[in-house]
This record gives C-alpha cells, structure tokens and sequence, in this order.
C-alpha cells in the first residue's frame, strides 16, 4: 500500500551535533505550512541520525537528482554511527550559512531547517522543522527526483502538466 502513498522525493538529510555529522536518506517528509516555510519529517528513533538533529534541534534537508541514486541506497543501508557517509560517499560536504549541519554540494537543493515544534518526537518520531534559507542550484531547471515506492524500486519524477492558469494566485 504505501508505494501508492510515499510522499517523495527521497532526500538526504545531513546533520551535526558536537564533532559528529551524518547524512541520512528518508522518503517520510511532508510540506505543512507555507509561511512560516513547515516540513514534518519522521525519523526513527533507532537511527544514529535522530539524537544528532534532537540535541542540535537543526539539519540540512538535501533533494539529490535521479543519478545519485546508487549513493541514496548506500547511505540508507549503513550506519554514520560506523563509517563518515560523505567520505564513503564521495559526497562534498558545504558550509550552511544558518545552521551548524553541512549541504551537500552534489544536490540540487538545500534547505537550512530549524527545529520548530518538538511535541511530536516522543510519541511519533515527528519532527517539525522551519525552513530558515533554501539553496537551489540554477540548472537543470526541472531536475528528475527519485521517488520510492516500495520492495526496493524507485520512480523518477517525468514529464511535467501545466494547470497554473487555473489556480488563483495565494494558491501557488
């Protein structure tokens, strides 16, 4: 069921706390608010990532393209508890500008996020996060995202349908 419902698209999110930093691959974010700019994501709570972002209250929320997919597999199928995921990787870790926790240069998008509302984290692993700057890179314009749907497979995001003519303008 859930390949009909996953939100997409994957992204990686990186995260410090203290002298460690991780990345972590998670398909479970959702958009909540426009303004101020809200993204809820779940995070297990086994997951070596989720004590960096609660005691910093802070990561980086990283969108790959398509291409990188081999990479989002391999960083969801370790540990950052065992290994430094950007030097397994191969990926290049960017100073952020508002927040503690590196971009990821090889992603099309960045955005700094802040922890806004912790009510959620102990009875579901929910975290309410702000967004506090975004960075997009200026090409491609329409990057293809991977979207997971279950059993291993992926979608890539494709051709795009045009509707803006008919929505009103708060609306976009």
């Amino acid at each position: 069921m859930r390949r009909y419902l996953e939100p997409g698209p994957i992204v990686l999110v990186s995260s410090r706390w203290k002298k460690q930093v991780n990345i972590m691959t998670l398909g479970w974010q959702t958009m909540m608010e426009f303004s101020p700019s809200l993204v809820g994501c779940t995070i297990a709570g086994g997951n070596f990532s989720f004590d960096l972002i609660r005691n910093s209250r802070e990561c980086v929320i990283n969108i790959p393209s398509a291409k990188l997919v081999d990479k989002v597999v391999g960083i969801g199928n370790c540990s950052g508890s065992e290994i430094d995921k950007f030097q397994e990787f191969q990926l290049t870790p960017v100073k952020a500008s508002k927040v503690k926790a590196p971009m990821i240069q090889e992603c099309f998008a960045s955005l700094e996020c802040k922890l806004a509302d912790d009510s959620l984290i102990d009875k579901y692993n929910f975290f309410i996060f702000e967004v506090v700057k975004a960075h997009l890179a200026p090409t491609p314009k329409h990057p293809q995202t991977l979207h997971y749907a279950g059993n291993g497979e992926f979608m890539v995001s494709g051709k795009r349908i045009s509707r803006r003519a008919g929505f009103r303008p708060e609306y976009l």
